[in-house]
Protein backbone atom coordinates (compact mmCIF):
# COMPACT_ATOMS: atom_id res chain seq x y z
CA UNK A 1 0.00 0.00 0.00
CA UNK A 2 1.52 3.30 -0.99
CA UNK A 3 1.11 6.48 0.95
CA UNK A 4 -0.34 9.52 -0.71
CA UNK A 5 2.33 12.08 -1.46
CA UNK A 6 2.60 14.91 1.02
CA UNK A 7 2.94 18.41 -0.30
CA UNK A 8 6.16 20.06 0.65
CA UNK A 9 5.43 23.06 2.94
CA UNK A 10 7.18 25.45 0.54
CA UNK A 11 5.07 24.19 -2.41
CA UNK A 12 1.91 24.54 -0.32
CA UNK A 13 2.88 28.12 0.58
CA UNK A 14 3.56 28.95 -3.09
CA UNK A 15 0.15 27.55 -4.09
CA UNK A 16 -1.61 29.52 -1.37
CA UNK A 17 0.19 32.74 -2.31
CA UNK A 18 -0.64 32.23 -5.99
CA UNK A 19 -4.31 31.71 -5.08
CA UNK A 20 -4.34 34.84 -2.92
CA UNK A 21 -2.70 36.89 -5.67
CA UNK A 22 -5.31 35.78 -8.23
CA UNK A 23 -8.47 35.13 -6.23
CA UNK A 24 -11.70 34.08 -7.86
CA UNK A 25 -15.29 33.73 -6.74
CA UNK A 26 -15.79 33.45 -3.02
CA UNK A 27 -12.14 34.09 -2.20
CA UNK A 28 -12.29 37.37 -4.12
CA UNK A 29 -15.06 38.54 -1.79
CA UNK A 30 -13.96 36.88 1.42
CA UNK A 31 -10.31 37.98 1.27
CA UNK A 32 -11.63 41.20 2.81
CA UNK A 33 -12.25 40.60 6.51
CA UNK A 34 -15.50 42.58 6.84
CA UNK A 35 -17.19 41.50 3.59
CA UNK A 36 -18.58 38.22 5.00
CA UNK A 37 -20.11 40.20 7.89
CA UNK A 38 -21.70 42.64 5.45
CA UNK A 39 -23.04 39.83 3.26
CA UNK A 40 -24.44 38.03 6.30
CA UNK A 41 -26.26 41.23 7.30
CA UNK A 42 -27.52 41.77 3.75
CA UNK A 43 -28.94 38.23 3.68
CA UNK A 44 -31.14 39.09 6.67
CA UNK A 45 -32.73 42.16 5.09
CA UNK A 46 -36.32 41.94 3.85
CA UNK A 47 -36.69 41.78 0.04
CA UNK A 48 -36.72 45.21 -1.57
CA UNK A 49 -35.51 46.96 1.57
CA UNK A 50 -33.51 50.08 0.74
CA UNK A 51 -30.70 51.24 3.00
CA UNK A 52 -27.99 53.87 3.33
CA UNK A 53 -24.38 53.11 4.19
CA UNK A 54 -25.10 54.16 7.78
CA UNK A 55 -28.14 51.87 8.02
CA UNK A 56 -26.15 48.92 6.65
CA UNK A 57 -23.32 49.66 9.08
CA UNK A 58 -25.74 49.70 12.02
CA UNK A 59 -27.43 46.50 10.82
CA UNK A 60 -24.09 44.70 10.34
CA UNK A 61 -22.48 46.03 13.51
CA UNK A 62 -19.57 47.65 11.68
CA UNK A 63 -18.52 51.25 11.13
CA UNK A 64 -19.80 53.42 8.32
CA UNK A 65 -16.21 53.65 7.12
CA UNK A 66 -16.14 49.87 6.71
CA UNK A 67 -19.27 49.97 4.57
CA UNK A 68 -17.83 52.86 2.54
CA UNK A 69 -14.65 50.86 1.97
CA UNK A 70 -16.51 47.82 0.56
CA UNK A 71 -19.74 49.14 -0.96
CA UNK A 72 -18.20 49.46 -4.45
CA UNK A 73 -17.06 45.82 -4.24
CA UNK A 74 -20.60 44.76 -3.29
CA UNK A 75 -22.01 46.74 -6.23
CA UNK A 76 -19.36 45.38 -8.62
CA UNK A 77 -20.19 41.79 -7.66
CA UNK A 78 -23.94 42.45 -7.98
CA UNK A 79 -24.74 41.80 -4.34
CA UNK A 80 -26.20 45.26 -3.88
CA UNK A 81 -27.28 47.88 -6.37
CA UNK A 82 -27.65 51.62 -6.12
CA UNK A 83 -31.16 53.02 -6.02
CA UNK A 84 -31.49 55.53 -8.86
CA UNK A 85 -32.02 59.19 -8.01
CA UNK A 86 -31.62 58.72 -4.26
CA UNK A 87 -30.14 61.33 -1.97
CA UNK A 88 -28.51 60.45 0.29
CA UNK A 89 -27.37 57.49 -1.82
CA UNK A 90 -29.46 54.41 -1.09
CA UNK A 91 -28.83 50.77 -1.95
CA UNK A 92 -30.83 47.58 -2.06
CA UNK A 93 -30.15 43.88 -2.40
CA UNK A 94 -29.52 43.25 -6.10
CA UNK A 95 -31.78 40.98 -8.11
CA UNK A 96 -28.90 38.91 -9.47
CA UNK A 97 -27.81 35.32 -9.88
CA UNK A 98 -25.06 35.93 -7.32
CA UNK A 99 -27.57 36.98 -4.65
CA UNK A 100 -29.89 34.07 -5.46
CA UNK A 101 -26.97 31.66 -5.09
CA UNK A 102 -25.92 33.30 -1.80
CA UNK A 103 -29.45 32.88 -0.41
CA UNK A 104 -29.51 29.23 -1.49
CA UNK A 105 -26.07 28.55 -0.01
CA UNK A 106 -27.06 30.28 3.23
CA UNK A 107 -30.27 28.20 3.44
CA UNK A 108 -28.37 24.97 2.77
CA UNK A 109 -25.75 25.78 5.42
CA UNK A 110 -28.44 26.70 7.95
CA UNK A 111 -30.29 23.44 7.22
CA UNK A 112 -27.08 21.41 7.55
CA UNK A 113 -26.41 22.96 10.94
CA UNK A 114 -29.79 22.00 12.35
Amino acid sequence: MSESPQKHPAAEKDTKEARLENPSGVLYLFQHESVPILIDAILTLPPGREFTKTELADHAGVTRQTVSKYIDLLVETEIVEEVANSSPRRYQVAKSDAVQELFELNSALNAAGE
